[in-house]
């Protein structure tokens, strides 16, 4: 069948589903991903695994507007307050989370029988600590928005993600460079170090000139509001695309590019109201639908224990990380209390890292096995995560 006939399969399936979710009052989100489990190769087979090795194009397209949006959520005007707690605040538990899984992975290697050697214990250990400083902003911006949260928490929350997400994307591309080479250790660090800091300043150049290129197209079209969101949306995709093509990172380059449109324009607001209204239910549907249909339900049966550890160990660094941060920066009980908790669904950001090492030479030992793990605990945390978020901005006033 033609790859379009699949699409319009989702979006008429994904209808009902959503009726069906109001129905039995679960989260739209939630009746998405058993809508993508169940329309999968691992379960009844409706839809073919080559559409979804094809389909690349849509999780790009869905992943550099939620960055985009994610990163919108940091302006200033907004969090000029609490921005000091909320930097502290994700430092402390995407820090507490690398810890905590790395040592975990890295102790338990032999007994949890990975099926690699003990000469890649170190490498694996790294990799999921930096993969599980990860937060789905897709998630928590999809729960948000079906509650219609205008809260304080609301805002706190999704520039903790935005800052996290920020935080993962450095540290995985520090541990990636680190663990590429065989070099002494010193050596490997300043390597590193040396690699990752023109990096990051040319991504996050790549998305303020996004931006600002942005900014003029709307200020030409000032009075043209469907010419605005039509270039923007094309600016987006530009800056994603490029990104990726010199060997950038695209997700941060796009959450950049969120943070100085939200802070540089008067009008963004306006652009992201049109996306509010026509685009986003679209775009959650297709990107949650799709990333279930990548989740293995006989990895997650064959081995529960490092799915069980890696759940565990995320959301006891997420949680005791908040909590510690919190009380240093000075933020609010409510906040130490549960925004922890909100912060457990893991998806996207992570399953496009794990992606990443497909096919790199240097990882083709491990990267099967990480990218396996990764979307096996996905679907543990994209099930429970949605209700935990919920819980929590319910907790808070929604």
């Amino acid at each position: 069948m033609d790859t379009l006939f699949y699409v319009g399969l989702i979006f008429v399936l994904g209808s009902f589903m959503k009726w069906v979710s109001y129905q039995v009052r679960i989260l739209n989100v939630v009746g998405y991903l058993l809508l993508g489990f169940l329309l999968g190769p691992n379960m009844f087979e409706v839809i073919p695994q080559s559409f979804i090795d094809d389909s690349h194009i849509i999780i790009d397209l869905s992943l550099s507007l939620i960055s985009v949006l994610v990163g919108a959520n940091l302006k200033y005007n907004v969090i000029k307050e609490v921005w000091k707690q909320i930097v502290v605040i994700s430092i402390f538990e995407a820090i507490f989370t690398f810890i905590l899984i790395g040592t975990t992975f890295y102790m338990l290697f032999d007994f949890l029988d990975l099926g690699c050697e003990i000469n890649y214990r170190l490498t694996i250990a790294l990799i999921f600590g930096a993969l599980a400083s990860a937060t789905a902003p897709a998630t928590i911006l999809a729960v948000i928005h079906e509650l219609k949260s205008k809260s304080r928490f609301g805002s706190f929350l999704l520039g903790v993600v935005a800052t996290d997400n920020a935080m993962t994307l450095i540290l995985f591309s520090f541990v990636i460079m680190v663990t590429r080479t065989t070099a002494d250790a010193d050596g490997q660090i300043l390597g590193a170090f040396a690699q990752i800091i023109p990096l990051l300043l040319l991504t996050i150049l790549v998305g303020s000139a996004g931006a600002i290129i942005s900014e003029i197209i709307d200020r030409v079209f000032k009075n043209h509001k469907n010419i605005k969101t039509t270039s923007t949306l094309g600016m987006i995709f530009l800056v994603y695309s490029l990104s990726s093509h010199w060997g950038f990172d695209p997700l941060f380059a796009s959450l950049v590019m969120g943070i100085v449109m939200s802070n540089l324009s008067t009008d963004f607001f306006l652009v992201k109201k049109e996306f509010d209204h026509h685009l986003k239910d679209i775009i959650f549907l297709l990107f949650f639908t799709l990333s279930a249909m990548h989740l293995n339900i006989y990895f997650l049966l064959s081995m529960p224990l490092v799915v069980v550890l890696y759940v565990f160990f995320r959301i006891l660094g997420k949680v005791t990380g908040v909590i510690v941060g919190g009380k240093i920066s000075g933020a609010e009980m409510n906040i130490r209390k549960y925004l922890g908790i909100a912060l457990f669904p893991q998806a996207g950001i992570a399953i496009g890292l794990a992606l990443s090492l497909q096919g790199d030479k240097d990882f083709m030992v491990i990267a099967p096995i990480v990218l396996n793990v990764i979307i096996a605990t996905t679907m543990v945390h994209e099930i429970i995560g949605p209700m935990l978020s919920k819980y929590a901005l319910v907790k808070n006033g929604e």
